[in-house]
């Protein structure tokens, strides 16, 4: 499938999450999973990027700590929320963003079964690093369910679905 592109309407979908609260700084204490899904984000200006694996060098040291760092621009661009999107269950997911102190800034939401990676035509196979079918490297930023931008990654690093290319994009 094709991956989404500028103009058209994101696919629904509903992803885990675990909310973040000061209780989960102690990392024995696990968090009650819940939903979040794209139709909250109606009237919404969102931004979501995709890591190919939580625990990952280029998404725990170039892609997803960016993106925390520029949390203040964000806002102060209009952004309401932002959300990192990997193929990982919700408590990895959450266990990485507790590790990577994302706190309230950026949620980390599972598509394990990449069923809305799949509609949205963002899935890569990774097998011959041992992976299976991942998320592609990507952001998009979302305004009101459609897509005013995105940047996939063709190659190994982070550029397009970066957080300084987003920005320059709002």
């Amino acid at each position: 499938m094709a991956p989404i592109e500028v103009g058209q309407t994101i696919p629904e979908g509903t992803f885990a999450y675990v909310e973040y609260s000061p209780e989960l700084e102690d990392p024995s204490v696990c968090g009650k999973p819940g939903q979040i899904k794209t139709s909250q984000w109606a009237g919404k200006k969102v931004v979501v990027f995709g890591v190919p694996g939580a625990f990952t060098p280029t998404c725990s040291e170039n892609h997803l700590p960016p993106y925390v760092q520029a949390y203040d621009q964000f806002k102060a661009k209009g952004v309401d929320a932002i959300y990192c999107i990997a193929s990982n269950d919700v408590f990895v997911m959450s266990a990485w963003g507790r590790a990577l102190h994302t706190t309230d800034k950026v949620t980390t939401i599972a598509d394990s079964s990449l069923a809305w990676l799949k509609a949205a035509g963002l899935t890569q196979d990774l097998s011959h690093v041992g992976f299976g079918e991942r998320s592609a490297r990507f952001a998009a930023i979302i305004d009101d369910l459609k897509v005013t931008y995105i940047g996939i990654e063709s190659g190994g690093g982070v550029s397009a679905s970066g957080a300084d290319a987003v920005l320059a994009k709002l």
